[in-house]
């Protein structure tokens, strides 16, 4: 990771506000890194925030999907998803694989204000780094076999 981050930003609409208010508090930092949103959050934090923001698809139509991609692609460093809690959604099981591809591709993740809070005022968000990957070879080893 550059000192200049791909950052994602999704919610679900239960979360939208949440965030929203997120962002506002954070305009300033998020404003030095390149943005990407799923559809209705994305026009959200551009109009509210003032914010530049890559729009993809709204997620329930594949742009959860298109950040699992750009995450197996090393082309997103930072994943901010709050997600509701409280209601099942139409596309639960593309969340369930986009937090998968976070996890199996270590990168970092915040599902609420707090751990947000915490990772865009660590210093490494400011900073190079190089994540640790793991190396999945000998569990593919098996399995090709």
């Amino acid at each position: 990771m550059t000192t200049k981050k791909r950052i994602a930003l999704v919610a679900h609409d239960e979360r939208k506000q949440d965030l929203l208010n997120w962002a506002k508090d954070n305009t300033e930092n998020l404003r030095q890194h390149l943005l990407y949103a799923t559809g209705t959050t994305g026009k959200l934090i551009q109009d509210k925030c003032g914010l530049d923001v890559n729009r993809l698809k709204s997620g329930p139509l594949g742009g959860d999907q298109q950040l699992g991609a750009m995450i197996a692609e090393e082309k997103l460093d930072i994943l901010i998803f709050f997600w509701d809690p409280m209601a099942a959604q139409p596309h639960d099981v593309d969340v369930k694989a986009l937090l998968r591809m976070a996890v199996l591709y270590n990168v970092p993740s915040a599902c609420n204000r707090a751990t947000a809070d915490y990772m865009i005022s660590s210093t490494l968000f400011s900073e190079e780094y190089k994540p640790v990957i793991k190396d999945y070879g000998q569990y593919l080893d098996r399995y090709e076999k």
